[in-house]
């Protein structure tokens, strides 16, 4: 087991889902790009870039964990899926700290207490990995 303060939503074993924008929103990306954004994270936060949780099976989806009520104050680009307090409930699964919690897991290890990843920081990664497919797709 480990010695952090871990928040009351990360369970110690398994996995369990969570329902947005009451501990944490959470900003979605699909597969390499996800993987993309988590490596310039770590890189610009030497190796500390808050919670994420990776999906190491099916569409390899990565939850990118922010303040809860955050996600509202930027403009995500398409192809970032954004959980944040809304009409509809949007669950999402959390990963125990220990045992079997395929197919999740935490990227760079569970989170402590009041941790989440930059919104700011988040937003401009995003928006530059997404950038080149709204280039892409706008008319010429």
């Amino acid at each position: 087991m480990t010695s952090k303060n871990l928040p009351e939503w990360v369970p110690v074993a398994g996995h369990q889902l969570r329902l947005s924008g009451i501990h944490f929103d959470a900003i979605r990306l699909k597969g390499v790009r996800g993987e993309a954004v988590v490596h310039h994270l770590i890189t610009l936060t030497a190796g500390e870039p808050g919670p994420v949780v990776r999906e190491v099976a099916g569409a390899r989806w990565t939850y990118f964990l922010i303040p809860p009520g955050s996600s509202k104050e930027f403009d995500w680009p398409p192809g970032a899926t954004c959980y944040g307090p809304a009409a509809r409930d949007h669950w999402v699964g959390i990963p125990g700290v220990e045992g079997n919690t395929y197919p999740l897991s935490w990227r760079c290890g569970a989170p402590e207490e009041d941790e989440y990843v930059d919104p700011e920081l988040l937003h401009g990664l995003v928006r530059a990995q997404l950038a080149w497919e709204e280039s892409e797709e706008a008319p010429e």
